[in-house]
């Protein structure tokens, strides 16, 4: 059974997080678009999970799509390959020690913050495409 309530309390999380990564790419913040843009598609990703009632822990965008694709939901290679670049962003972009000097906020680009925050929108719009699937009673095999 499909929880309604569940997907849609992460969905719009994710949603307001992606709008605030735009923000942040707008104002110059582009290690913080970054990490938010990762962060919109983890939560995209828990909304389908905990809709479904599939249990799935920690941060990596990666795994938790590797949890959904052994349930059969299938995203189609672009958003696979998303969800690894999404990773990259989880720590680096937040703390100094991850690089050999400076701050984080001199090493992100804005093509970086585009294509993180074009990578959340592609993989927010795959779960979705996904749920509107699970709630029609349709074959989860669907790639995007």
């Amino acid at each position: 059974m499909l929880d309604e309530a569940e997907y849609d309390r992460w969905a719009r999380m994710a949603g307001a997080t992606l709008a605030s990564a735009e923000g942040d790419r707008d104002r110059g913040d582009y290690n913080w678009a970054c990490f938010k843009a990762q962060q919109a598609a983890e939560m995209a990703l828990k909304a389908l999970a905990r809709g479904a009632a599939i249990p799935v822990y920690g941060h990596s965008v990666s795994r938790l799509m590797a949890v959904l694709e052994e349930r059969g939901l299938r995203p189609g290679e672009d958003v696979r390959e998303c969800a690894f670049l999404l990773d990259k962003y989880y720590i680096p972009t937040r703390y100094p020690n991850a690089w050999p000097e400076g701050s984080p906020h001199e090493y992100y680009t804005r093509r970086e913050a585009d294509e993180a925050i074009r990578c959340a929108r592609l993989l927010i719009e795959w779960v979705s495409q996904t749920w509107r699937s699970l709630e029609r009673g349709e074959s989860t095999g669907r790639e995007l």
